[in-house]
């Protein structure tokens, strides 16, 4: 693109905020954020440095998206960053994108939030917190019924699914909505993506004033928080949530990342620790293309100034940002001291001798000796700093339990530890299949509290991952899984197989959280098959069925020793004569 065509370009654009994008072709060359579009494209007619001159000469045309904010312009940004992996921006290598809302171009449109949005569906954002906006989309499906599931699950049914009895969804799909009047719903969504708050703010104030008045007091208060949510959600396009926390606790800096750059011929790294209350706790090495020493400035300005905006997608901001340099983009930092986040560089004391040992790190070179960096690579998949292990226990069909363990960045996250008791039946894949499943139509429900994983491992060979990957196209939850089976330390993926060596940190991994999620399960297991046998097996007039039925009737044996005879009669089976011999022997 020669200087005269895209100075003539420049001047059509607007002077508001928003993202521009060089491009062959179909090829995104470049993807850069301005306060002013037209002001920003015509600075490239002179461009600052013969790579960028590069870039223009290649590019072909040139797409501009206008957003509201700077802010969102800069969580734009790092998106198509993420998505196109242009040639000529500074890239985080290992990393996710900012989720976005979506409603899909289907006859009968479903709305979901997306990080890898269809380029004919109807799309919102970015948004920096996925808990807040799946708050959202559910408060919108309760009051507007629209769909969230999968085509899979959507094609050919004849009755409406548990989301129709739920409420959360009118059932186009077997008739009980038509086409015109699901449309009209799902225009009036988009309304409130488009800013009018009201058309989804109004219905859930009525609903919770009503439950108000008939003193259900749990489903009002789930309705405010739903409520609060949505009415500040256009705000989380301009701020990172989670942050909020650190404020509220009163302003002390109790959480600080401390970020040192290392840059080696066209290769970065950039190195993270993480202090709170004065002690290290986690550290992560993250692996850049460097800019160009021919873009002049400092590179490592501009490394931390690509790196920031891109890294925090969906995390926590801490309190403090300690730098080895100042970032060159001052959007960047006004966007983290607008979320209460200190960034500082220091230059003497303890916090410089915190950035000093972030540089070390970080002069360790790429990130060859992360092992979820490798496990990632080797799969085929971003690093998955998030891992969730399953497996089942039971004895011959009896007792039947499922676990669902949690690792993030290689440590057990046992308060994200989930366990359920499933159908009692002596069929492994079965079971594997309802343990899946339930996990997630608990995150696609906006039920589960915890983020969604990087990568789902099971514990077995072909048929768990077999029944895994059935879960999830009849869930439409869309989750890389692999299995790891015992025997021969295998680690089996839908397309191969993998046999590491022994001595592999990526394996290690796999093992660990494998292992946990066996110990997690058999822990379950036997809690209910030793409370079973102990206290209620060989009871006279107890048998099988009936001990069921006094478990589900009282949720525990401790509850059926409490019992009193008549409660106990109430059991269907249990006679006067049966109550008196239980209460007698437990």
């Amino acid at each position: 693109m020669d200087g005269g065509t895209l100075r003539e370009r420049a001047g059509k654009l607007p002077t508001e905020p928003g993202v521009y994008q060089f491009q062959a072709g179909d090829r995104v060359l470049y993807v850069g954020k301005a306060v002013d579009l037209r002001s920003r494209v015509r600075s490239y007619t002179d461009p600052r440095s013969d790579r960028i001159a590069q870039m223009v000469a290649r590019a072909e045309s040139l797409e501009v998206a206008v957003t509201d904010t700077e802010t969102q312009a800069l969580l734009l940004e790092a998106n198509l960053i993420k998505r196109h992996q242009p040639r000529y921006n500074v890239r985080l290598k290992d990393d996710k994108s900012y989720p976005l809302v979506q409603f899909t171009d289907h006859e009968i449109p479903r709305i979901e939030s997306t990080r890898d949005p269809n380029d004919a569906a109807t799309v919102f954002g970015p948004f920096t917190d996925k808990g807040r906006i799946e708050t959202v989309i559910k408060a919108i499906r309760s009051v507007y019924g629209l769909r969230g599931c999968s085509e899979h699950k959507y094609q050919g049914r004849d009755r409406p699914c548990l989301d129709y009895e739920m409420g959360l969804c009118t059932a186009p799909c077997t008739g009980e909505i038509d086409a015109e009047s699901y449309r009209e719903d799902v225009e009036a969504a988009i309304r409130f993506f488009e800013g009018e708050t009201g058309v989804l703010a109004d219905p859930l104030r009525r609903e919770m004033e009503a439950a108000a008045q008939e003193q259900a007091f749990e489903r009002a208060a789930n309705l405010r928080d739903q409520l609060d949510t949505v009415e500040t959600i256009h705000d989380d396009s301009e701020r990172a949530v989670a942050s909020g926390d650190a404020a509220e606790a009163g302003g002390d800096e109790t959480v600080a990342d401390v970020l040192g750059v290392a840059v080696d011929g066209d290769h970065a790294t950039v190195a993270r620790l993480r202090s709170e209350r004065g002690q290290l706790v986690d550290r992560s090495r993250h692996s850049l293309d460097a800019p160009d020493e021919a873009d002049g400035g400092d590179r490592v300005a501009a490394l931390l100034s690509a790196f920031l905006p891109q890294y925090y997608a969906e995390r926590q901001l801490p309190d403090a940002i300690l730098l080895s340099e100042r970032p060159d983009d001052d959007d960047v930092i006004e966007w983290l001291e607008r979320e209460g986040v200190a960034v500082r560089v220091p230059g003497a004391g303890r916090e410089a001798t915190l950035v000093e040992l972030a540089l070390k790190n970080a002069r360790q070179g790429p990130v060859d000796g992360d092992p979820l960096a490798a496990l990632g690579e080797a799969l085929g998949i971003d690093r998955p700093g998030r891992i969730e292990g399953f497996d089942v226990s039971h004895s011959q069909g009896k007792a039947v339990v499922g676990s669902n363990v949690c690792f993030v960045d290689g440590s057990a996250e046992t308060g994200d530890y989930r366990r359920k008791q499933l159908t009692d039946r002596n069929d492994d894949y079965a079971n594997m299949r309802e343990l899946i499943e339930w996990r997630a139509d608990r995150a696609l429900e906006g039920r589960d509290d915890r983020p969604d994983p990087d990568l789902l491992l099971v514990d077995g060979g072909e048929g768990q991952l077999g029944a895994a990957m059935d879960a999830l196209d009849k869930t439409g939850w869309d989750v890389p899984v692999v299995a790891l089976a015992k025997d021969e330390e295998l680690v089996i993926t839908p397309d191969r197989v993998f046999d590491w060596p022994s001595d592999a940190d990526h394996l290690h991994v796999c093992q660990r959280v494998r292992d946990e999620a066996h110990r997690f399960a058999v822990q379950y297991h036997q809690q209910l098959r030793d409370d079973v046998s102990t206290a209620l097996d060989g009871i006279p007039g107890v048998g099988p069925e009936t001990r069921k039925r006094l478990l589900r009737r009282f949720g525990s044996v401790d509850n059926v020793r409490d019992a009193s005879q008549t409660d106990l009669q109430a059991v269907d089976g249990v006679g006067e004569k049966t109550a008196a011999t239980i209460a007698e022997r437990l």
